[in-house]
């Protein structure tokens, strides 16, 4: 299959929903696309909701209720089935219209928002399933391009003055305030912009994990554009 991420080692490109939840993770994939040049007209969706917060679920009466032209109702088909398929395999999915998200400037010397380069955490095994719709696309990096923020000798100066606490108790304030979690890019990093109506599975950090976790973030949206974003 012919397309711009089959020469990655990162991502597992295939071509159907069911070899996207079936396929492995392996060596330094932890990334798999279900690669589709989708028809439909997702602008016009977005142009028919309403945002209500920064960030608005949209649910499937809400969509169901737009009167919409040919390919507004071609695209809106792709999303609720979208929805249906990850709904039958046992995820809970989201439909978020996003004008931003909230932005992290507690500290000046490290961010944890969404924006940040990071990995998600579960207790369980699962993954991450996401795809944009309309608007700026999502981020990945490989894993050697990143360093742990938390390792970096001034940033870990500096959450240490914060801790203000035993030693002891110092990696567990790092996990609970989630500090552990995000990643600066080395110099001269890649990232790879995952581009719009792909559905993707990224590996997230679990007990079960038998590769490391997709490092990840959101992008900073286009002026004036809202992002249309399935996630769960």
């Amino acid at each position: 299959m012919s397309n711009t991420f089959s020469d990655n080692d990162q991502i597992g490109v295939v071509s159907s929903f069911s070899e996207l939840v079936n396929t492995n993770f392996q060596g330094t994939m932890n990334a798999i696309s279900w690669y589709r040049n989708l028809n439909g007209d997702f602008k016009e969706i977005v142009s028919k909701l309403q945002l209500k917060e920064n960030i608005t679920e949209v649910l499937t009466e809400d969509l169901l209720a737009l009167q919409l032209s040919e390919k507004g109702i071609m695209a809106r088909e792709i999303i609720l089935n979208d929805l249906k398929l990850l709904t039958d395999f046992g995820a809970s999915p989201s439909l978020n219209l996003l004008k931003c998200y909230e932005r992290d400037e507690e500290l000046d010397f490290i961010s944890t928002d969404v924006y940040s380069f990071h990995v998600d955490r579960s207790p369980i095994g699962t993954d991450t399933f996401l795809c944009t719709y309309h608007g700026a696309a999502s981020d990945i990096i490989p894993n050697d391009q990143v360093e742990q923020k938390i390792l970096i000798p001034e940033i870990r100066e500096k959450l240490k003055e914060l801790h203000d606490g035993p030693e002891a108790e110092f990696e567990t304030f790092l996990k609970d305030y989630f500090f552990d979690l995000h990643y600066q890019p080395k110099p001269n990093a890649k990232p790879i912009n995952l581009e719009s109506g792909h559905l993707w599975r990224l590996a997230v950090d679990h007990p079960e994990q038998k590769v490391l976790p997709c490092v990840h973030r959101a992008p900073v949206e286009n002026d004036g554009e809202y992002r249309l974003l399935l996630i769960c």
